[in-house]
């Protein structure tokens, strides 16, 4: 095991940096973190004990890394509960190994606009796979209905370190779905407040365990709403299904994306009145 600390000053941003032998992704993360205009940032990196070379990159950069660890851990949600006690700044975003900041100037354009109005700023993403990128946008409103289908990712989204001690700490027990129960719960069930920033913040990889495990997904956010939304659980089940893999293959949706996203987008809609049809 190794830490090492450094005595920051207190700060708006803290960068939390999550990875586990990835020491290709990560030394990319690290070069975009560092390359930004901004540079008044707490920059956490939290290392699950890498078999790789990941210890040396870190040792590598270390003279700019406020803090780091290199040491075994419960998996990723642990390890970003790690990195949140070990920041410092206002507002946490968590840019893991592989993902990287749009471009150098994301932290510049967003400093005067973040500031403890909202607990949480959202940006839009380059969602990147081998063959592809596309961008995902959000809407300004966030529904219920949103996260049905949907979710902010955390590689755009600046969110106020306390919210984590008012609300909780990352759901450890989940492998994909306790960012997307972050969020469902601090907006949905206690309206924090919120704000879409209209740029993009991020690029990340898009064929990870969130793809490729649809299933795990969908169950652990079935937990979730079970637990937190258990009035909505019939609707979550009959949104599942319509969403299914079955579903997926009837559309196409590696030929035919524009038709998938409408039914997604189609989906979204109904259920802004279902609670109206139901009453």
């Amino acid at each position: 095991m190794t830490k090492v600390f450094t005595n920051t000053p207190h700060m708006k941003f803290s960068i939390i940096t999550v990875n586990y032998n990835n020491a290709a992704g990560l030394e990319n993360t690290i070069k975009s973190v560092l390359s930004q205009t901004h540079a008044d940032f707490d920059f956490v990196v939290i290392d699950g004990g890498s078999s790789d070379s990941s210890k040396g990159i870190i040792e590598q950069y270390r003279a700019r890394i406020s803090y780091w660890v290199s040491e075994k851990d419960m998996g990723v949600y642990n390890a970003m509960n790690k990195g949140i006690r070990a920041a410092k700044g206002d507002f946490v975003i968590f840019m893991n190994s592989g993902d990287v900041f749009y471009n150098a100037n994301v932290l510049q354009n967003a400093n005067p606009l973040i500031n403890a109005d909202y607990a949480i700023y959202y940006g839009n993403n380059i969602k990147k796979s081998p063959s592809s990128e596309r961008l995902k946008t959000y809407p300004a409103k966030l529904s219920f209905s949103f996260f049905y289908s949907s979710s902010l990712n955390h590689q755009s989204t600046f969110i106020k370190r306390s919210l984590f001690d008012e609300l909780f700490y990352y759901n450890e027990q989940y492998k994909i779905a306790s960012d997307w129960e972050f969020f469902a719960y601090a907006i949905c069930l206690h309206n924090v407040p919120y704000k879409h920033l209209d740029q993009t913040i991020s690029i990340y990889d898009f064929t990870g365990i969130s793809t490729t495990q649809s299933d795990l997904l969908a169950k652990e956010k079935h937990d979730s709403i079970r637990k937190h939304f258990p009035a909505f659980e019939d609707d979550y089940v009959d949104i599942s299904l319509l969403t299914s893999k079955r579903v997926q293959q009837v559309f196409h949706i590696q030929k035919f994306p524009l038709a998938w996203r409408f039914l997604k987008n189609f989906i979204s809609l109904l259920l802004l009145f279902v609670p109206k049809l139901k009453r």
